[in-house]
């Protein structure tokens, strides 16, 4: 739809500022949902042990979660929750999804419906500071895909070769002033697990750089890191230190993706593409820790700043 409208369109043709905001606008989030996908289900009286375990076992990051009785999707199951639930009912994995009503998943009411522009999928997902949404079918209520940050800017790097580059792409992570600077969230070496899944709840990020004593990033501690202690089994200690608990990925880790504040957004978004990574950690000269990032600093700097539209 973009380019048959807008070829005559002076703007688009020479990479106005708001190109990928009106790419956004003219597709629908149908056009992101791939022809096959995996979307695993569970349904709410699955122990939460288990729920884990299955995550681990389809290679999946969230599962909605299905209420019989109601016949109808009620909440997402997440890593977040298994964090939340590691750190609230420590030493209790029998605990079941439908004991922690309290814990009931807020964010499950923002969904969207797949004929949405990825445009307002983009402002959901920024806006309520969330990592997935839902896409349901508003007649069948049946659960067609989840949409995330890193799928959307997949989508758009796919055409990106195909449309003018805006200028400020060629400007630098500083001169747009892209990321968080202040008030960082890390963690050392010798940080105990039990301590980083709280970091992880309280201020609501989603990886923590490893910083050693002399500000230098030497690793990173991600959400996703997290499910490999239901993967192992070694939930049930959390007193180890987050290098402990790292040890596991050292066969296919390729080091923590850096950045610095003098490249550019072009080159950025290239890297965390490339990366396949959800945010790059931004240092200085001698790799100490200056900021972060993330997937949601790039899309809304991509997309909503563009559209006069500043949700972070």
């Amino acid at each position: 739809c973009l380019f048959s409208l807008s070829l005559h369109d002076s703007a688009f043709f020479f990479g106005g500022g708001d190109i990928y905001m009106r790419f956004m606008k003219c597709h629908k989030c149908y056009d992101i949902i791939p022809t096959s996908s995996k979307l695993v289900v569970f349904d709410t009286t699955l122990q939460v042990k288990k729920a884990f375990f299955a995550l681990v076992a389809n290679g999946v990051r969230a599962a909605p979660l299905w209420e019989s009785k109601k016949q109808s999707f009620v909440g997402m199951l997440t890593i977040t929750d298994f964090i939340n639930i590691l750190t609230r009912y420590y030493k209790s994995p029998m605990v079941q999804i439908y004991e922690l009503e309290e814990h009931k998943i807020e964010t499950w009411r923002v969904c969207v419906s797949p004929s949405v522009s990825i445009f307002e999928a983009v402002y959901s997902l920024i806006k309520n500071k969330i990592h997935r949404l839902p896409v349901i079918d508003p007649v069948s209520g049946n659960a067609l895909y989840i949409l995330t940050h890193k799928r959307i800017l997949k989508f758009l790097q796919l055409f990106v070769c195909e449309m003018p580059m805006p200028a400020f792409m060629k400007q630098s992570l500083e001169e747009l002033a892209v990321g968080t600077y202040a008030n960082i969230a890390y963690i050392h070496p010798d940080t105990p697990l039990i301590t980083a899944l709280s970091v992880f709840t309280h201020r609501r990020v989603s990886a923590l750089p490893v910083v050693d004593h002399n500000g230098k990033v030497v690793d990173i501690y991600s959400k996703f890191d997290v499910i490999n202690l239901a993967a192992e089994k070694t939930y049930n200690n959390l007193d180890v230190t987050v290098t402990q608990a790292l040890r596991h990925r050292s066969q296919y880790f390729e080091g923590v993706m850096k950045c610095n504040k003098l490249e550019t957004l072009e080159t950025i978004v290239d890297r965390i593409v490339k990366a396949e990574v959800h945010r790059l950690v931004v240092v200085d000269e001698e790799s100490r820790i200056v900021g972060i990032v993330s997937l949601s600093d790039i899309l809304q700097a991509l997309v909503l700043t563009p559209a006069g539209t500043n949700t972070l």
